[in-house]
């Protein structure tokens, strides 16, 4: 089953300094069709006016993924952690048992980003925060994990939650694969380009909410830079 949500359909809201668009439901935007997939509840595709940004505020018991697709964002919490993302990096957050944090952009251009929030496996803990450079080159072609709670993803960032996040690039005609258990809950969304997924077509931007496959092939229709959450 691939359910495609396109971006023009999505919840969402203009506050003016933040445009954003809701995959799920969320803040206003309430959707009874669309309070989660499985253990993602949220997947927000903001953009963020320059030299503005969220304000401090409170999180608990929540991992919190952001993936930079244009400009950077300025992180500062109440553990002691700063550090700024860049385009094409990603940063995590287990609240744990409860943070205030900040976000910011700080650049002379908007900032565009997916937030993605994913329900721990595990309640409590001590707040974490973390960010690391993931070269488009290295993903070209292939499946690589950005996030993950699963000890075999070295190389990723970890979050404590039954999930991984995952990111590929694709020229256009080329071809991905990625072997799902078909019990789990899955979402698709590409960051840039379209894109055929087990022969359902999503455009940049839009959705692909999936479960009951066994094997996702992706196919490149257009340059296209995709980001996956594979979860319980």
């Amino acid at each position: 089953m691939i359910e495609r949500r396109q971006f023009d359909g999505l919840g969402g809201a203009d506050h003016g300094w933040l445009k954003a668009k809701h995959h799920f439901s969320f803040a206003s935007y309430h959707n009874p069709a669309r309070m989660g997939w499985g253990s993602i509840l949220v997947w927000n595709d903001d953009e963020i006016a320059a030299n503005t940004g969220f304000p401090p505020h409170p999180h608990d018991n929540m991992e919190i993924i952001t993936y930079v697709r244009k400009g950077a964002i300025t992180h500062q919490d109440s553990a002691g952690n700063k550090g700024r993302t860049e385009a094409g990096d990603v940063q995590v957050m287990s609240a744990g048992t409860g943070v205030r944090h900040s976000e910011y952009n700080l650049e002379p251009d908007a900032t565009q980003i997916f937030q993605i929030w994913i329900e721990p496996n595990r309640k409590g803990g001590e707040p974490a925060w973390g960010a690391k450079p993931f070269p488009k080159g290295d993903r070209s072609g292939k499946f690589v994990a950005l996030a993950s709670g699963f000890p075999a993803d070295k190389e990723a960032l970890p979050i404590r939650a039954d999930a991984r996040v995952l990111g590929v690039t694709l020229k256009a005609g080329e071809t991905a694969e990625y072997a799902f258990d078909g019990a789990r809950h899955a979402y698709l969304v590409p960051a840039v380009g379209k894109v055929e997924v087990n022969g359902v077509t999503l455009n940049a931007r839009d959705g692909a909410a999936i479960r009951d496959e066994t094997l996702l092939t992706i196919k490149a229709l257009e340059d296209a830079e995709l980001v996956l959450v594979d979860a319980a």
